[in-house]
């Protein structure tokens, strides 16, 4: 491995021995061998071709804000396209790489009159993890508004995926069911606004979220999708779970759905309460929940 993590070193920068919990919202995780930022999209590529060339062990983090990593160490490599970042705005559309942050390009769209991204201004993730898991709120998503992706295939080849392609879903993407394809960038179709109403509006739903999730604690957001015509934080208040305790994680006294790290807890603390959740809904209700977050090296 560490001759392989040498090899990285001339692709972008890397970063050993890199503890999970200080890049995951949940800020929980064992310790990854190593974090890769490659430089560019070739430099991605080659990244790839070594690692799959050698075997090794390797997927793509975004902001870590829809993850939840296993107490273990994770004997393998972490790739982060941070410097895939870059994003430009021409007319109506919105033009961002993979690593661009998705609050801040939302914010930005609002300063130029354009209306379409502010639904998603209080999610914390990057352009690629929004795309993947087809983020959304206020009635809206990502599949709105988003025209094409540039990807890389398994192959290591560039191609562009259309809106049509993406197998789009709540909360569901072509990239979920196809993890070998990488997002490189993404094009938005946004519309005329006005920035006033847009900022107000912004402004009115970060207080709605301040006032009625509990963002003083680390989280992960919702944890599992509403069921058809139900909501998943109404099931599990109503079957009297918040509140509930595991070591440190806690089943949110203020939103039912969230789960938060009170006190440096364990993954295993959080993977208890979202296994008990499922099995209390399945019981009472005949319920399926799915859970939003990925389980990570469980």
């Amino acid at each position: 491995m560490k001759e392989i993590i040498n090899k990285l070193k001339n692709y972008g920068e890397v970063k050993e021995n890199v503890p999970l919990k200080k890049h995951t919202t949940y800020r929980v995780g064992g310790v990854a061998s190593a974090f890769v930022y490659p430089k560019d999209i070739d430099s991605l590529k080659k990244v790839l071709k070594l690692l799959k060339e050698n075997n090794i062990k390797h997927m793509i983090l975004g902001n870590g804000s829809n993850v939840l990593f296993s107490d273990d160490d994770y004997k393998g490599i972490i790739i982060k396209l941070d410097k895939l970042n870059n994003y430009e705005i021409k007319g109506t559309r919105l033009i961002a790489g993979a690593g661009a942050n998705m609050i801040s390009l939302a914010l930005d769209t609002v300063k130029h009159n354009l209306k379409g991204l502010e639904f998603i201004c209080g999610v914390p993730g990057l352009v690629g993890g929004c795309v993947y898991m087809n983020a959304g709120c206020y009635g809206s998503d990502i599949s709105n508004v988003l025209t094409e992706v540039k990807a890389l295939t398994p192959d290591l080849e560039v191609i562009t995926l259309k809106n049509k392609d993406l197998e789009f879903g709540y909360r569901t993407s072509f990239f979920k069911t196809h993890k070998d394809y990488i997002i490189l960038e993404a094009t938005f179709k946004l519309t005329k606004g006005k920035r006033e109403e847009l900022e107000a509006l912004v402004k009115e739903r970060k207080e709605k979220r301040l006032a009625s999730q509990p963002l003083e604690y680390p989280s992960a957001g919702s944890v599992f999708r509403n069921p058809p015509e139900n909501f998943s934080g109404k099931l599990i208040e109503d079957l009297g779970l918040k509140g509930l305790k595991k070591g440190e994680a806690e089943i949110s006294t203020k939103h039912a759905n969230f789960i938060v790290n009170k006190n440096n807890a364990c993954a295993s603390d959080i993977k208890y309460l979202i296994d008990y959740v499922k099995e209390e809904v399945k019981k009472n209700y005949d319920i399926d929940l799915i859970c939003e977050q990925e389980l990570i090296n469980f």
